[in-house]
């Protein structure tokens, strides 16, 4: 079982950014894939570990379907370069695209983290969790304020809406929760952490801190068990 990402791993990474054009990644083929063999490896090892602990994951989810391949589409974007210089897995029970609650890992040189709960959710779910959070804010409050997570995890707000969504006002006491336009909490993951014997044990800690806080979005859209 994978327990690491390997130093080498980061330094493909790294240099790929230095790099970024398909001459020097035909030339540097085989780096890139021992750092995907690592990624697939490491992914199925924390859906083999989240298992163990959350009762929407199961073991057989197949990595195939939650690693994000390394091509770019450049076909609407600005920037042409056609290798991410990241690598990321979302663990759900539909892999990488399910639309609902799920588990990222994204790893890049310097700036890796793990992440959970729903971003950008459709309008009916979008609805629907704001709807929990009128009914039962004190309750998503109160996992947000929890040691576990505050001490570690960071609610995401970079996307939050200017005035209150229709049906809510300004003065409703979890005003701020109900202006997310998506409900994603992160905490970030050092190389050195990542690639140390600790590197699994990490990542599996931080989606378990993560774990209240996805089963509240669970709860708010009916799936709860």
């Amino acid at each position: 079982m994978e327990t690491a990402i390997h130093p080498d791993t980061f330094g493909f990474l790294s240099d790929i950014s230095m790099h970024n054009n398909r001459e020097w990644f035909q030339a540097n083929r085989e780096a890139y894939e021992r750092a995907w063999l690592n990624m697939k490896n490491f992914t199925q090892a924390v859906i083999t570990g989240l298992a163990e602990t959350d009762r929407y994951i199961t073991g057989d989810i197949p990595v195939s379907k939650c690693v994000f391949r390394i091509y770019r589409d450049t076909r609407f974007s600005k920037n042409k370069d056609p290798y991410k210089n990241w690598l990321g897995a979302g663990i759900s029970t539909a892999g990488r695209k399910l639309n609902g609650p799920e588990y990222y890992l994204h790893i890049q040189p310097g700036n890796s983290f793990a992440a959970g709960g729903y971003w950008r959710p459709e309008k009916d779910h979008l609805a629907a969790i704001r709807q929990e959070i009128d009914y039962n804010g004190a309750q998503l409050v109160e996992i947000l304020d929890g040691p576990a997570f505050r001490g570690h995890c960071r609610l995401d707000r970079d996307e939050m809406l200017k005035r209150p969504p229709v049906g809510y006002n300004e003065d409703n006491p979890y005003i701020d929760l109900l202006k997310l336009k998506s409900f994603t909490a992160s905490e970030p993951l050092t190389d050195a952490v990542l690639s140390g014997p600790g590197g699994l044990k990490a990542v599996l800690a931080a989606f378990r801190r993560m774990y209240q806080f996805k089963l509240f979005l669970h709860e708010a859209l009916g799936d709860a068990d």
